[in-house]
């Protein structure tokens, strides 16, 4: 089973790259997955969407085809976003506008947020309501708020604050375990055919 994370803030070396890379080796060290790989939006590797995308634009296809594979060859995902102002970062919110193919669709997520304070509820409201209508990509119930992340899953364990670490480390591989259920049922489900329509492209 392969689980692409998705790390959502523009910034090189930041905190969700941090915890993304984390989930990804817990994923492994539980069991709940065979392979991950986190994608970084990091300097921002995607340009905003344009209608050359859906023209079949070469440039387009260049950049979009080896990830695209990739999407479409994972079981599900984890995707991890920072709160910029109160929201998801713009070029993750463009992330979720450039898959129209089914690289998405049928597949479950977690939802990871991250804040440097006591925040970071806006942005799981925001994916949850926004981010998944075409792509048809799958939020499971269970989401994680990392609440001062620079005292969290660091490697200096001297960086850690102990209570607040060990909680966030379970609560992970608790989530993880979810998310690993829900790969393999959904499996059955994009495997039974229902999903599978030209009638209706786009979510209402």
């Amino acid at each position: 089973m392969k689980i692409m994370l998705i790390s959502g803030s523009h910034r090189e070396s930041s905190q969700s790259e941090k915890v993304a890379r984390h989930i990804a080796q817990s994923l492994l060290d539980n069991q709940q997955a065979t392979e991950t790989e986190v994608f970084t939006l990091a300097g921002n590797p995607l340009p905003l969407w344009d209608e050359g995308i859906w023209n079949g634009d070469e440039q387009w296809q260049a950049l979009l085809n080896p990830l695209s594979e990739k999407l479409a060859t994972s079981d599900g995902f984890v995707i991890i976003s920072p709160e910029w102002h109160g929201q998801v970062p713009a070029g993750l919110k463009n992330f979720f506008l450039l898959w129209g193919a089914g690289e998405l669709a049928h597949k479950p997520a977690l939802i990871v947020t991250v804040s440097s304070g006591d925040g970071g509820a806006y942005p799981v409201a925001e994916l949850r309501m926004s981010s998944y209508k075409n792509n048809r990509l799958c939020y499971i119930p269970e989401h994680i708020i990392v609440r001062n992340v620079e005292s969290v899953l660091n490697a200096d364990t001297d960086k850690n604050n102990p209570d607040a670490d060990n909680y966030f480390r379970q609560r992970i591989v608790y989530a993880g375990g979810i998310l690993s259920a829900y790969a393999e049922a959904l499996k059955v489900v994009r495997a039974s055919g229902v999903t599978h329509t030209e009638m209706f492209r786009n979510g209402m």
